[in-house]
């Protein structure tokens, strides 16, 4: 199965996107073997620094260190796939500024859930950071008619325990981008999230 042949965005409604960075993961993978999703913000504005990308790409650099922080050693994505750990973004085109818009958060959160639903097997989803909180949030709202993460502090939500249908939704830190490298006590509780995440499967 191919993320990227299922599911698709037809219209590009979204006005505050880099449209020609949009990305959906195109790898063929066994979705029976995913147990966990770990949904990272947007895509870079260079596709050589996507998770997926041949080599040592920037996300993909900061995403093993955060794998080798929770104690699994990975060098590159085929180590995180082994692990049964599946990464995408909540939003498929790249930023044009700081922050994303609520609308394109709702907009996305339809392609999210569609590659959610490739993943018949999930246990757990990471979401890394306030955007993929927010865009799983629509997803539960649209679905079960309210948020699953509670509104708050991420430091001061992340121990408690969220679920969506039969899945335990951890809200922590995005692991991608130049802060992560020097942000110390934001690393410490994305590698307890995702240790925890993937022994709870």
């Amino acid at each position: 199965m191919n993320p990227n042949k299922c599911v698709n965005c037809v219209d590009f409604p979204c006005l505050d996107v880099n449209k020609g960075c949009y990305l959906v993961p195109n790898i063929e993978l066994d979705p029976n073997k995913i147990r966990v999703f770990m949904i990272s913000e947007a895509p870079p504005l260079e596709r050589r620094d996507y998770f997926y990308a041949e080599g040592a790409s920037f996300y993909m650099r900061t995403t093993a260190q955060a794998f080798k922080d929770a104690g699994f050693e990975v060098a590159d994505m085929d180590d995180v796939l082994n692990l049964g750990v599946y990464i995408s973004t909540a939003i498929k085109c790249g930023k044009t500024g700081y922050s994303i818009v609520t609308k394109t958060m709702e907009n996305c959160s339809s392609l999210l859930e569609a590659e959610m639903d490739l993943l018949p097997h999930l246990r757990a989803v990471l979401l890394m950071g306030d955007t993929a909180i927010k865009t799983m949030n629509y997803i539960a709202k649209r679905n079960v008619g309210k948020r699953v993460v509670p509104s708050g502090s991420t430091y001061k939500i992340r121990k408690d325990e969220y679920y969506y249908n039969e899945m335990r939704v951890f809200p922590t830190y995005l692991q991608t981008g130049k802060s992560y490298l020097i942000e110390k006590s934001k690393r410490k509780m994305i590698a307890e999230d995702i240790d925890t995440a993937l022994k709870y499967r």
